[in-house]
């Protein structure tokens, strides 16, 4: 019997209606509105779209954005300068500075200019640390976040299971491994993380009741890497070369999806999977982080 397909659209629709209405709440009870300010330094095309999306989906739902685009060419001192201003707009509750950057631009110093406060994308190490001790008064990455969402209303309880994260990225692999992990509801899994360097990789990934797949190589997990009935999920998005395709390319997770599907009992597909999720957690941590700076429990 084919896998359910965990469907990334119809939940992360419903989550935005939730998000719709915190932002009418948040209005007709405290007049105030949550906004989310976007930065994108250069031009990369696909970084264009994922920005535009955000600034889109957020005027949806009512929240206040900012979308700000410096020159490829940008300097640090230019970038930084346009983080502190943010920092101090009240309007603001959220930044997000998409990447990644052009080269001459320090990621990570740039993160760490970002009041912990909007910082909505959770990179900032304070936000990082209290995820992981389990603190709530944080934000936790939008891509593992709404990777748990997605298991939590597909009805899998990851507690007690075994899940393999395929990936160690500060984006989606630690935090993740992070998450499964926690004493909490919906959590309390037992987890395991492999990746480039992992000996016998397919023999662990064998094991996974819930395997996550966030290596970024197409089609990289195979049905016989797949244990029978495991959840998976499928994080990768690759553009691979397709002269049936539009544009000449189809878009592939990391998983090869049609024989994985056959022995697993739910999978995400790709698109429609987990990135709709990404945007969706992106918008609850900009209202959360509206409430939590304006005392609003």
């Amino acid at each position: 019997m084919p896998a359910s397909i965990i469907d990334g659209k119809m939940i992360a629709a419903k989550v935005h209606e939730e998000n719709a209405e915190e932002v009418a709440a948040l209005a007709r009870d405290y007049n105030v509105q949550p906004g989310l300010a976007v930065v994108l330094v250069g031009d990369d095309p696909a970084s264009r779209v994922y920005v535009n999306m955000k600034v889109r989906k957020c005027k949806e739902l009512g929240i206040y954005s900012e979308k700000h685009v410096l020159e490829k060419t940008a300097s640090m001192d230019e970038v930084l300068a346009l983080v502190d201003q943010l920092n101090n707009d009240t309007r603001i509750n959220g930044i997000l500075v998409q990447s990644p950057p052009p080269p001459q631009i320090d990621e990570d110093a740039v993160v760490a200019a970002i009041n912990p406060a909007k910082d909505v994308d959770c990179f900032h190490a304070e936000n990082v640390g209290k995820m992981l001790i389990g603190k709530q008064d944080g934000f936790v990455p939008c891509t593992p976040y709404g990777i748990m969402k997605l298991l939590e209303r597909s009805g899998i309880d990851p507690s007690g299971k075994h899940a393999v994260v395929i990936g160690r990225s500060n984006i989606v692999g630690k935090p993740m491994m992070a998450l499964l992990v926690q004493k909490a509801k919906g959590a309390n899994a037992t987890v395991t993380c492999v990746h480039s360097r992992t000996k016998n990789l397919a023999e662990l990934t064998r094991q996974a009741d819930i395997l996550i797949a966030a290596i970024g190589k197409p089609e990289f997990v195979t049905a016989d890497m797949v244990k029978k009935g495991a959840v998976v999920v499928d994080v990768g998005i690759n553009r691979v070369d397709d002269p049936n395709g539009r544009d000449n390319y189809q878009l592939v997770g990391d998983v090869k999806f049609d024989e994985v599907a056959a022995k697993a009992s739910m999978i995400t597909p790709v698109p429609g999977g987990v990135g709709p999720m990404t945007i969706a957690m992106l918008m609850h941590n900009t209202i959360k982080a509206c409430k939590l700076q304006n005392g609003i429990g």
